[in-house]
């Protein structure tokens, strides 16, 4: 697990720093070694996020990119919570994913692989996850995705 960041430079991927969160709630909690992360949304490191809706503004292809940027935020708040220990993460539990998308539009999972795929990726078996892939008619700030993750942590 300690690879997590070579693999990710090897990807041409860079986690970026942990976000504050925008409202009245925690970026994550951890309770009985279950790491909650909170929606994080497809904003790179200077603030910069995709916008739009799939079926209308943008293509499939770039609401997987969004997808993946949400899943480096997400890696980005598991960092933060294990202090920087990778070693911490026994597995990816879940992901949630939210598709600002048409009513018409019904490639929601296909979206949602962009996170998927980098979990696997990054983690291996342990990066296979459960998860949920649903269109919302909007979401804050414009995004086109909105993700949140559960992973199971060991005691560090």
């Amino acid at each position: 697990m300690a690879m997590i960041e070579e693999k990710l430079a090897d990807m041409g991927l860079t986690l970026p720093p942990a976000k504050a969160p925008v409202a009245n709630y925690l970026p994550y909690l951890e309770r009985q070694n279950i790491l909650f992360i909170s929606g994080q949304g497809p904003v790179d490191a200077n603030g910069k996020a995709v916008q739009g809706q799939l079926g209308a503004t943008i293509d499939i292809e770039t609401g997987q990119k969004a997808a993946q940027l949400a899943a480096l935020n997400i890696l980005a708040q598991v960092k933060a919570a294990c202090h920087g220990d990778w070693g911490r993460v026994q597995a990816c539990l879940k992901l949630g994913g939210f598709v600002n998308s048409t009513a018409d539009f019904t490639e929601q999972p296909a979206v949602i692989n962009g996170a998927s795929d980098l979990m696997v990726a990054l983690f291996g078996a342990v990066g296979r996850h459960t998860r949920f892939a649903v269109s919302v008619p909007s979401l804050p700030f414009g995004w086109a995705v909105e993700i949140d993750a559960m992973f199971e942590l060991n005691n560090g």
